[in-house]
């Protein structure tokens, strides 16, 4: 993985973030689940998302500045 000196290195990468959100959807149809797991599952997704969105405007914001 290639990091961005403006990217903490604990960061990873919008693909992981998308792959790991999709990990945890398929966790969350599993119909054996409890309830207490599936918040858990929904809120790790949930963030997961928010991290790959924050990742995706970031790339947006860039491209456009890069544009101007």
């Amino acid at each position: 993985m290639q990091v961005n000196n403006d990217t903490k290195t604990s960061d990873v990468s919008f693909e992981t973030k998308i792959k790991s959100a999709k990990n945890t959807l398929e966790l969350l149809i599993n119909p054996e689940i409890t309830l207490e797991k599936s918040v858990k599952y929904y809120k790790d997704g949930i963030d997961e998302l928010s991290k790959a969105q924050k990742l995706l405007d970031e790339a947006k914001f860039e491209f456009e500045e890069y544009t101007k």
